[in-house]
Protein backbone atom coordinates (compact mmCIF):
# COMPACT_ATOMS: atom_id res chain seq x y z
CA UNK A 1 0.00 0.00 0.00
CA UNK A 2 2.94 2.63 1.09
CA UNK A 3 4.98 0.91 -1.97
CA UNK A 4 1.99 2.41 -4.71
CA UNK A 5 1.20 5.89 -2.78
CA UNK A 6 5.33 6.55 -2.97
CA UNK A 7 4.68 5.28 -6.82
CA UNK A 8 1.25 7.45 -7.67
CA UNK A 9 2.86 10.68 -5.75
CA UNK A 10 3.90 12.85 -8.64
CA UNK A 11 6.77 14.35 -6.09
CA UNK A 12 7.71 10.82 -4.64
CA UNK A 13 8.19 9.84 -8.24
CA UNK A 14 10.40 13.05 -9.48
CA UNK A 15 12.62 12.72 -5.75
CA UNK A 16 13.23 8.78 -7.08
CA UNK A 17 14.44 9.70 -11.02
CA UNK A 18 16.23 12.54 -9.55
CA UNK A 19 18.25 10.13 -6.66
CA UNK A 20 18.58 7.67 -9.48
CA UNK A 21 19.87 10.25 -12.19
CA UNK A 22 22.38 11.39 -9.89
CA UNK A 23 23.89 7.56 -8.80
CA UNK A 24 23.81 6.95 -12.44
CA UNK A 25 26.00 10.58 -12.26
CA UNK A 26 28.24 9.03 -10.00
CA UNK A 27 28.84 5.75 -11.70
CA UNK A 28 29.74 7.53 -14.87
CA UNK A 29 32.02 9.87 -13.55
CA UNK A 30 33.53 7.18 -11.84
CA UNK A 31 33.74 5.49 -14.46
CA UNK A 32 35.20 7.61 -16.94
CA UNK A 33 37.44 8.49 -14.42
CA UNK A 34 38.49 4.49 -13.99
CA UNK A 35 38.53 4.06 -17.96
CA UNK A 36 41.23 7.34 -18.07
CA UNK A 37 43.20 6.25 -15.44
CA UNK A 38 43.53 2.54 -16.98
CA UNK A 39 44.21 4.62 -20.60
CA UNK A 40 46.88 6.50 -19.14
CA UNK A 41 48.94 3.44 -17.46
CA UNK A 42 48.11 1.56 -20.77
CA UNK A 43 49.76 4.67 -22.80
CA UNK A 44 53.29 3.82 -20.29
CA UNK A 45 52.86 0.32 -21.57
CA UNK A 46 52.12 0.52 -24.71
CA UNK A 47 52.63 2.96 -28.46
CA UNK A 48 51.53 1.10 -31.28
CA UNK A 49 52.22 1.66 -35.03
CA UNK A 50 48.73 1.21 -36.84
CA UNK A 51 48.70 -1.15 -39.68
CA UNK A 52 47.89 -0.33 -42.94
CA UNK A 53 44.08 -1.40 -43.99
CA UNK A 54 45.31 -2.71 -47.20
CA UNK A 55 48.02 -4.91 -45.57
CA UNK A 56 49.39 -7.00 -47.15
CA UNK A 57 50.44 -4.27 -49.75
CA UNK A 58 52.42 -6.84 -51.76
CA UNK A 59 52.52 -11.06 -51.56
CA UNK A 60 54.28 -13.77 -53.91
CA UNK A 61 53.47 -13.85 -57.20
CA UNK A 62 52.86 -17.51 -58.32
CA UNK A 63 53.42 -16.75 -62.13
CA UNK A 64 57.01 -15.54 -60.99
CA UNK A 65 59.33 -17.96 -60.60
CA UNK A 66 61.86 -15.90 -59.37
CA UNK A 67 59.30 -14.62 -56.30
CA UNK A 68 56.85 -17.27 -55.77
CA UNK A 69 58.20 -18.54 -52.90
CA UNK A 70 57.92 -15.17 -51.05
CA UNK A 71 58.23 -11.30 -50.89
CA UNK A 72 59.12 -10.14 -47.47
CA UNK A 73 61.74 -7.86 -45.51
CA UNK A 74 62.11 -4.78 -47.86
CA UNK A 75 64.30 -2.03 -47.68
CA UNK A 76 63.34 1.15 -47.81
CA UNK A 77 64.68 4.33 -49.62
CA UNK A 78 62.64 7.87 -50.46
CA UNK A 79 64.10 9.81 -53.18
CA UNK A 80 64.34 13.33 -54.51
CA UNK A 81 60.84 13.45 -55.67
CA UNK A 82 59.37 11.84 -52.70
CA UNK A 83 58.61 8.10 -54.04
CA UNK A 84 59.04 5.34 -51.66
CA UNK A 85 61.24 2.67 -53.02
CA UNK A 86 61.42 -0.39 -51.59
CA UNK A 87 64.20 -3.09 -52.64
CA UNK A 88 62.63 -6.73 -51.27
CA UNK A 89 63.44 -9.94 -50.58
CA UNK A 90 61.84 -12.71 -52.89
CA UNK A 91 62.46 -16.43 -52.69
CA UNK A 92 61.61 -18.40 -55.70
CA UNK A 93 60.87 -21.59 -56.86
CA UNK A 94 64.54 -23.03 -56.57
CA UNK A 95 65.14 -21.45 -52.63
CA UNK A 96 67.35 -18.84 -53.98
CA UNK A 97 66.50 -15.07 -52.29
CA UNK A 98 67.10 -12.37 -54.88
CA UNK A 99 66.47 -9.01 -54.72
CA UNK A 100 62.78 -7.05 -56.33
CA UNK A 101 61.84 -3.84 -56.72
CA UNK A 102 58.53 -1.72 -55.97
CA UNK A 103 57.89 1.68 -55.60
CA UNK A 104 55.17 3.78 -54.12
CA UNK A 105 53.92 7.78 -54.55
CA UNK A 106 51.99 7.64 -51.44
CA UNK A 107 54.33 5.09 -49.91
CA UNK A 108 51.50 2.86 -49.13
CA UNK A 109 49.75 1.82 -52.61
CA UNK A 110 52.31 -0.01 -55.19
CA UNK A 111 52.47 1.64 -58.30
CA UNK A 112 55.06 -0.23 -60.00
CA UNK A 113 57.03 -3.63 -59.52
CA UNK A 114 59.73 -5.32 -61.20
CA UNK A 115 58.76 -8.73 -63.32
CA UNK A 116 62.75 -9.70 -62.43
CA UNK A 117 64.99 -9.50 -59.98
CA UNK A 118 66.93 -6.53 -59.77
CA UNK A 119 69.83 -7.68 -57.69
CA UNK A 120 71.06 -11.55 -57.75
CA UNK A 121 73.51 -12.97 -55.86
CA UNK A 122 76.78 -14.22 -57.31
CA UNK A 123 79.64 -16.20 -56.19
CA UNK A 124 81.00 -15.65 -53.00
CA UNK A 125 78.12 -12.71 -52.24
CA UNK A 126 75.79 -14.86 -51.76
CA UNK A 127 75.74 -17.74 -53.83
CA UNK A 128 78.12 -21.16 -53.00
CA UNK A 129 80.79 -22.39 -55.03
CA UNK A 130 79.14 -25.25 -56.31
CA UNK A 131 82.47 -27.67 -55.73
CA UNK A 132 82.07 -26.68 -52.14
CA UNK A 133 78.06 -28.14 -52.58
CA UNK A 134 78.06 -32.07 -51.35
CA UNK A 135 75.17 -33.54 -53.80
CA UNK A 136 72.50 -31.67 -56.36
CA UNK A 137 72.21 -27.98 -55.36
CA UNK A 138 68.35 -28.59 -54.67
CA UNK A 139 66.25 -26.90 -52.56
CA UNK A 140 64.79 -28.65 -49.66
CA UNK A 141 62.20 -26.34 -47.22
CA UNK A 142 62.78 -28.54 -44.26
CA UNK A 143 66.85 -28.43 -44.61
CA UNK A 144 67.09 -24.79 -45.78
CA UNK A 145 64.59 -22.74 -43.18
CA UNK A 146 66.37 -19.47 -43.61
CA UNK A 147 63.45 -17.71 -44.69
CA UNK A 148 62.43 -20.54 -46.81
CA UNK A 149 65.87 -20.38 -48.86
CA UNK A 150 68.52 -22.15 -48.76
CA UNK A 151 71.17 -19.63 -50.45
CA UNK A 152 71.48 -16.09 -51.71
CA UNK A 153 70.80 -12.28 -50.64
CA UNK A 154 68.72 -11.97 -47.89
CA UNK A 155 67.31 -9.08 -46.01
CA UNK A 156 68.13 -5.95 -47.75
CA UNK A 157 68.30 -2.69 -45.72
CA UNK A 158 69.47 0.43 -47.77
CA UNK A 159 69.69 4.63 -47.44
CA UNK A 160 70.74 7.28 -49.41
CA UNK A 161 73.70 8.75 -48.81
CA UNK A 162 74.10 12.16 -51.03
CA UNK A 163 73.34 10.49 -54.69
CA UNK A 164 74.01 7.29 -53.66
CA UNK A 165 71.86 4.12 -52.38
CA UNK A 166 73.74 2.06 -50.41
CA UNK A 167 72.46 -1.42 -49.57
CA UNK A 168 73.41 -4.12 -47.01
CA UNK A 169 72.29 -7.61 -47.43
CA UNK A 170 72.91 -10.83 -45.79
CA UNK A 171 75.08 -13.13 -48.29
CA UNK A 172 73.62 -16.08 -47.21
CA UNK A 173 75.66 -19.62 -48.41
CA UNK A 174 74.59 -21.96 -46.22
CA UNK A 175 75.00 -22.06 -42.17
CA UNK A 176 78.80 -22.26 -42.62
CA UNK A 177 78.80 -18.86 -44.43
CA UNK A 178 76.19 -16.27 -43.45
CA UNK A 179 78.64 -12.75 -44.44
CA UNK A 180 77.57 -9.26 -44.98
CA UNK A 181 77.89 -7.45 -48.08
CA UNK A 182 77.24 -4.09 -49.52
CA UNK A 183 76.61 -2.81 -52.79
CA UNK A 184 75.62 0.55 -54.17
CA UNK A 185 73.58 2.73 -57.01
CA UNK A 186 72.91 6.24 -58.11
CA UNK A 187 69.81 7.40 -57.27
CA UNK A 188 69.66 8.49 -60.95
CA UNK A 189 69.63 4.69 -62.06
CA UNK A 190 67.81 3.52 -59.12
CA UNK A 191 64.77 6.14 -60.23
CA UNK A 192 65.16 4.99 -63.62
CA UNK A 193 65.42 1.11 -63.27
CA UNK A 194 69.04 1.24 -64.42
CA UNK A 195 70.00 -1.66 -62.14
CA UNK A 196 73.52 -1.29 -62.83
CA UNK A 197 74.87 -2.03 -59.09
CA UNK A 198 78.61 -1.73 -57.89
CA UNK A 199 80.21 -4.53 -57.21
CA UNK A 200 79.54 -6.14 -54.28
CA UNK A 201 81.81 -6.06 -50.89
CA UNK A 202 81.87 -8.67 -48.05
CA UNK A 203 82.44 -6.39 -44.68
CA UNK A 204 82.30 -9.14 -41.85
CA UNK A 205 84.52 -12.23 -40.96
CA UNK A 206 84.37 -15.44 -42.69
CA UNK A 207 84.66 -16.79 -39.17
CA UNK A 208 81.35 -15.08 -37.83
CA UNK A 209 77.90 -15.27 -38.70
CA UNK A 210 76.56 -11.96 -38.90
CA UNK A 211 73.29 -10.22 -39.86
CA UNK A 212 71.15 -7.36 -39.33
CA UNK A 213 73.86 -4.75 -40.07
CA UNK A 214 72.63 -1.24 -40.74
CA UNK A 215 74.37 1.77 -42.08
CA UNK A 216 73.72 5.07 -40.59
CA UNK A 217 72.36 7.50 -43.71
CA UNK A 218 75.13 10.08 -43.50
CA UNK A 219 78.49 10.09 -42.75
CA UNK A 220 79.94 10.78 -39.07
CA UNK A 221 82.82 12.88 -39.21
CA UNK A 222 83.72 11.89 -42.53
CA UNK A 223 83.24 7.97 -42.42
CA UNK A 224 80.62 5.74 -43.51
CA UNK A 225 79.59 4.64 -39.80
CA UNK A 226 78.27 0.59 -39.55
CA UNK A 227 76.33 -0.59 -36.67
CA UNK A 228 76.70 -4.17 -36.39
CA UNK A 229 75.25 -5.08 -32.78
CA UNK A 230 72.62 -4.19 -30.63
CA UNK A 231 73.23 -6.02 -27.06
CA UNK A 232 74.69 -6.15 -24.74
CA UNK A 233 75.83 -2.75 -26.38
CA UNK A 234 75.42 -0.47 -29.18
CA UNK A 235 78.52 -1.44 -31.59
CA UNK A 236 79.84 0.57 -34.28
CA UNK A 237 82.57 0.23 -36.77
CA UNK A 238 83.48 3.85 -39.00
CA UNK A 239 84.84 2.97 -41.94
CA UNK A 240 86.50 5.24 -45.16
CA UNK A 241 84.82 3.24 -47.55
CA UNK A 242 81.72 0.95 -48.86
CA UNK A 243 82.52 0.50 -52.60
CA UNK A 244 85.87 -1.11 -52.62
CA UNK A 245 85.38 -4.52 -53.21
CA UNK A 246 88.61 -5.54 -53.51
CA UNK A 247 89.87 -4.38 -49.94
CA UNK A 248 89.84 -7.23 -47.36
CA UNK A 249 89.10 -5.28 -43.85
CA UNK A 250 86.67 -6.91 -41.99
CA UNK A 251 84.02 -5.69 -39.19
CA UNK A 252 84.65 -7.82 -36.17
CA UNK A 253 81.30 -8.13 -34.47
CA UNK A 254 79.69 -10.13 -31.73
CA UNK A 255 75.91 -11.75 -32.11
CA UNK A 256 73.53 -10.25 -29.87
CA UNK A 257 73.72 -11.19 -26.03
CA UNK A 258 70.79 -11.34 -23.73
CA UNK A 259 68.58 -8.17 -23.05
CA UNK A 260 66.39 -6.13 -20.44
CA UNK A 261 65.85 -9.18 -17.82
CA UNK A 262 62.77 -7.51 -16.58
CA UNK A 263 61.14 -6.02 -20.02
CA UNK A 264 59.73 -7.96 -22.80
CA UNK A 265 63.22 -7.56 -24.90
CA UNK A 266 65.01 -9.54 -23.01
CA UNK A 267 66.51 -11.53 -25.67
CA UNK A 268 67.56 -9.30 -28.51
CA UNK A 269 67.82 -10.50 -32.08
CA UNK A 270 69.55 -7.24 -34.19
CA UNK A 271 68.65 -4.03 -35.80
CA UNK A 272 65.62 -3.15 -37.41
CA UNK A 273 65.42 -0.50 -40.47
CA UNK A 274 68.97 1.92 -40.93
CA UNK A 275 68.33 4.74 -37.97
CA UNK A 276 66.63 7.70 -38.71
CA UNK A 277 68.00 10.82 -37.61
CA UNK A 278 65.04 13.01 -35.27
CA UNK A 279 65.34 16.18 -33.67
CA UNK A 280 65.20 14.37 -30.61
CA UNK A 281 69.09 11.78 -31.59
CA UNK A 282 68.74 8.75 -34.32
CA UNK A 283 66.24 6.26 -33.75
CA UNK A 284 66.38 2.65 -34.13
CA UNK A 285 63.73 0.29 -34.52
CA UNK A 286 65.09 -3.44 -33.08
CA UNK A 287 63.64 -6.89 -32.91
CA UNK A 288 63.78 -8.65 -30.03
CA UNK A 289 61.60 -11.54 -28.27
CA UNK A 290 59.98 -12.41 -24.86
CA UNK A 291 61.22 -15.57 -23.10
CA UNK A 292 57.98 -15.41 -21.44
CA UNK A 293 55.84 -14.93 -24.85
CA UNK A 294 58.62 -17.65 -26.98
CA UNK A 295 58.49 -17.86 -30.54
CA UNK A 296 57.41 -13.99 -31.28
CA UNK A 297 59.96 -11.70 -33.07
CA UNK A 298 58.57 -8.32 -31.93
CA UNK A 299 59.59 -4.58 -32.58
CA UNK A 300 60.93 -2.06 -30.77
CA UNK A 301 62.68 1.40 -30.51
CA UNK A 302 65.07 3.44 -29.11
CA UNK A 303 66.73 6.51 -29.01
CA UNK A 304 70.14 7.00 -29.44
CA UNK A 305 72.91 9.80 -28.66
CA UNK A 306 73.64 12.47 -31.31
CA UNK A 307 77.48 13.31 -30.69
CA UNK A 308 77.84 9.37 -29.54
CA UNK A 309 75.57 6.57 -31.43
CA UNK A 310 76.58 3.53 -28.93
CA UNK A 311 74.90 5.67 -26.33
CA UNK A 312 70.92 4.27 -25.73
CA UNK A 313 68.91 7.09 -24.58
CA UNK A 314 65.42 5.99 -24.52
CA UNK A 315 64.14 2.59 -25.03
CA UNK A 316 60.40 1.25 -25.63
CA UNK A 317 58.84 0.01 -22.55
CA UNK A 318 56.41 -2.33 -24.79
CA UNK A 319 56.42 -3.52 -28.28
CA UNK A 320 55.61 -1.16 -30.70
CA UNK A 321 54.20 -3.95 -32.99
CA UNK A 322 53.69 -7.30 -32.43
CA UNK A 323 52.67 -10.38 -35.05
CA UNK A 324 48.88 -10.98 -34.30
CA UNK A 325 47.43 -10.90 -37.98
CA UNK A 326 46.80 -13.76 -39.88
CA UNK A 327 49.29 -12.47 -42.71
CA UNK A 328 51.89 -12.19 -39.85
CA UNK A 329 51.55 -16.35 -38.97
CA UNK A 330 51.51 -17.23 -42.75
CA UNK A 331 54.69 -19.28 -43.76
CA UNK A 332 56.59 -19.03 -40.53
CA UNK A 333 54.05 -18.32 -37.45
CA UNK A 334 55.19 -15.13 -35.16
CA UNK A 335 57.18 -13.20 -37.71
CA UNK A 336 57.21 -9.47 -37.57
CA UNK A 337 60.59 -7.89 -39.29
CA UNK A 338 60.80 -4.23 -40.18
CA UNK A 339 64.03 -3.65 -41.77
CA UNK A 340 62.54 -0.73 -44.01
CA UNK A 341 61.15 2.78 -42.86
CA UNK A 342 60.40 6.16 -43.82
CA UNK A 343 59.32 9.27 -42.80
CA UNK A 344 56.79 11.08 -45.24
CA UNK A 345 54.50 14.10 -44.04
CA UNK A 346 55.44 13.70 -40.88
CA UNK A 347 54.85 9.59 -40.39
CA UNK A 348 56.80 7.27 -39.80
CA UNK A 349 55.92 4.50 -42.03
CA UNK A 350 57.80 1.03 -41.47
CA UNK A 351 58.11 -1.85 -43.80
CA UNK A 352 57.96 -5.29 -42.33
CA UNK A 353 57.83 -8.73 -43.72
CA UNK A 354 54.93 -11.03 -42.28
CA UNK A 355 55.42 -14.24 -41.49
CA UNK A 356 58.68 -14.60 -44.19
CA UNK A 357 56.10 -14.17 -46.82
CA UNK A 358 54.00 -11.15 -47.58
CA UNK A 359 55.01 -7.04 -47.22
CA UNK A 360 53.48 -4.99 -44.53
CA UNK A 361 53.28 -1.29 -43.71
CA UNK A 362 52.17 0.64 -40.55
CA UNK A 363 52.76 3.97 -39.54
CA UNK A 364 52.38 6.50 -36.64
CA UNK A 365 52.97 10.15 -36.24
CA UNK A 366 57.17 10.32 -35.48
CA UNK A 367 57.00 13.32 -32.83
CA UNK A 368 54.03 10.82 -31.03
CA UNK A 369 56.56 7.92 -30.97
CA UNK A 370 59.28 10.54 -29.61
CA UNK A 371 57.39 12.27 -27.27
CA UNK A 372 55.85 8.35 -26.04
CA UNK A 373 59.52 7.23 -25.89
CA UNK A 374 60.88 10.32 -24.02
CA UNK A 375 58.27 9.93 -21.47
CA UNK A 376 58.01 6.56 -20.65
CA UNK A 377 61.38 4.91 -22.12
CA UNK A 378 63.84 6.08 -19.76
CA UNK A 379 66.43 3.70 -19.40
CA UNK A 380 66.64 2.22 -15.82
CA UNK A 381 68.89 -1.24 -16.43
Amino acid sequence: MIITKIILNPTYTIIAIAILFIMYLIIYLWHRSFLKRNSSSKEKNAHKLSRHDQNPIMSPRTHQEWESGGTFNPAAVTDNEGTVHLLYRAVGDDGISRIGHASSRDGKTIDSRSSFPVYQPSQGYGMPDPSSIHGPLTYDPIMHPSGGGWAGCEDPRAVKIEDTIYMTYTAFEGWNSVRIGVTSISEKNLRNNHWNWKKPKIISSSKQINKNWVIFPEKINGKFAVLHSVSPKILIDYVDSLSNPYSTDVILSQSPKGGRKTHWDNWMRGAGAPPIKTSKGWLLLYHAMDKNDPDKYKLGAMLLDFKDPTIVLFRSPKPILEPIMSYENDSKAGVIYASGAVVKHGNLLVYYGGGDKHICVAETTLNTLLEWLIKYGKISN
